[in-house]
């Protein structure tokens, strides 16, 4: 037998095997490359050689005996360094959804690399603001092309049952990368004065690796046989699953592109009714992965430890410590996910970041004015809520974000939805970075109360919209999570033409 149930629960044999787990570690690498690059922009800004020759305003804000610990990195350029990744992500994203649909996952995640070995040689060369900013640039295509198609290989080779586990392995590397800039930072704050040409350098080093694994991973089956190699498709479900009899995942998996052909145009069809309820799934958890206020933590967190109270290298080592804590509860979602599921890991999670965003917006209203410190005791209360708001985000929002789109689209607007769910993170993602340090300078402890008012919302969101994934195959979205669902399944009355010809075409053939 090539298929076996669990409850609900539809397997089909496959091992695990040394080969396809280094597909998976490979593949990865782009999440690797991701992380590095949200870790490395806050400690570079905080770098007195990088800001007195970019941006010497900030740097002479920052020496003022009695400056506004809210206020002294707010400058709009210096938010365009870390921003401008992310814009230029958005826009490249849509790009990589014709690429990935065109020409497969594996030229996509082959492109990404490149895009990331040119930001870095720009970066860390970079003799004026424009070089700089153009660096970082390349880095957002090359953000955006490995955000849309990793993503995506890693759903469509791993094992059913194991998913959620092999998917948030992209998020495990996100995590690793954020540690090792971390790490970077804390060692070339002390190289005077091209520390920071070292960090942003060293990126090429994750953006190698990725080229690397793209010439070594195969491309994904379901790749394969939308591009009319059925045969070579089977012969690489055969090698990424370990056994011969594969006949009834690959027939799926035919079916499932047959479908897909119908379909002539993905971007349309995701205006249709039947689209409504993975895209609004889609966007909105980029959009709330955003409005936890995760990303304002990792890309300014030495600087908000600076806030607080720490020296510069005191700073980085309190954002190491942030950074191991998210390495480590991102390993809990991996073995929690295909067990507990996603809702309850992501409402779990808003409790404690609630809680944990309040004690900070609180202590830090009560204790910190415009020119004093906190004391050291009470700082490192705030490091221990940040690493408790890391812990709860790390096993929930950070990876599910990511896993819950890439499972949920249906073959034929898959490379389109999953395109829009990924422009949404970068568009939200530079909308946090590009005013978080004006935020925190205006609106002060508060902007703590901001983000813990959106995880309210988030977690009605989830209590009430977003259903249960855990074990469903990705091409049995549709029957068996959104026609179910109380408030989705209306939705799934009514079709497009070309959704409706090809559910026929796939009931004639079955």
């Amino acid at each position: 037998m090539t298929t076996t149930t669990d409850g609900n629960v539809r397997k089909f044999d496959s091992k695990i095997t040394f080969y396809v787990t280094l597909c998976w570690i490979l593949a990865a690498l782009g999440g690797l490359m991701f992380g590095y690059d949200i870790g490395i922009s806050g400690g570079v800004t905080g770098m007195d050689g990088f800001l007195l020759k970019f941006f010497p305003t900030v740097y002479e804000r920052k020496r003022v005996a009695y400056e506004d610990n809210y206020c002294k990195y707010d400058d709009q350029k210096l938010q365009l360094f870390t921003s401008s990744l992310y814009i230029a992500a958005l826009v490249s994203s849509f790009v990589a959804s014709k690429v990935c649909e065109k020409l497969g996952r594996k030229p996509t995640i082959f492109l990404a690399s490149i895009f990331f070995l040119i930001g870095a040689g720009l970066s860390s060369g970079a003799v004026h603001i424009s070089m700089l900013i153009f660096g970082r640039i390349f880095l957002g295509f090359g953000v955006g092309f490995g955000n849309e198609a990793v993503p995506l290989f890693l759903s469509e080779i791993a094992p059913v049952e194991y998913r959620g586990a092999v998917n948030i392995l992209f998020q495990l590397f996100v995590t690793i990368g954020i540690l090792i800039a971390n790490l970077v930072n804390y060692a070339t704050e002390k190289v005077h004065p091209w520390g920071w040409r070292l960090s942003l350098g060293l990126a090429g080093v994750p953006a190698m690796g990725l080229f690397i694994g793209s010439l070594i991973i195969p491309e994904t089956p379901t790749s394969l046989v939308e591009h009319n190699k059925e045969e070579k498709g089977r012969k690489t479900l055969k090698k990424i699953r370990g056994v011969e009899n594969v006949d009834s995942e690959f027939e799926q998996i035919k079916l499932a592109c047959e479908t897909a052909r119908m379909v002539k145009n993905p971007f349309r069809n995701l205006m249709k009714r039947w689209s409504v309820p993975p895209l609004v799934i889609g966007v909105c958890l980029q959009m709330f992965q955003q409005f936890t206020g995760i990303n304002a933590i990792m890309f300014y967190s030495p600087i908000l430890f600076q806030t607080v109270g720490f020296k510069n290298d005191g700073s980085l080592l309190s954002a190491i410590i942030t950074g191991l804590v998210n390495v480590f509860s991102t390993l809990i979602s991996i073995y929690a996910v295909d067990k507990i599921g996603r809702r309850l890991l992501l409402l779990n999670a808003c409790v404690i970041m609630l809680i944990s965003q309040a004690a900070i917006g609180g202590l830090l209203m009560a204790n910190l004015t415009a020119t004093n410190s906190l004391s050291k005791g009470l700082a490192w209360v705030v490091v221990v809520l940040v690493c408790v708001y890391v812990c709860a985000f790390a096993w929930s929002w950070g990876p599910l974000g990511w896993l819950i789109p890439s499972e949920t689209f249906p073959l034929e607007t898959r490379t389109a939805g999953f395109a829009c769910a990924v422009s949404a993170n970068m568009f939200f993602t530079f909308i946090i970075a590009q005013a978080f340090l004006s935020m925190m300078c205006h609106m002060r402890a508060g902007i703590f109360f901001f983000f813990a008012a959106w995880i309210i919302i988030m977690g009605f969101f989830v209590l009430f919209f977003l259903p249960e994934t855990k074990g469903v195959p990705i091409d049995e979205m549709s029957e068996r999570v959104w026609k179910k669902h109380p408030v989705w399944k209306k939705f799934m009355d009514t079709g497009s033409d070309d959704h409706d010809r090809a559910k026929k075409t796939m009931e004639e053939m079955s």
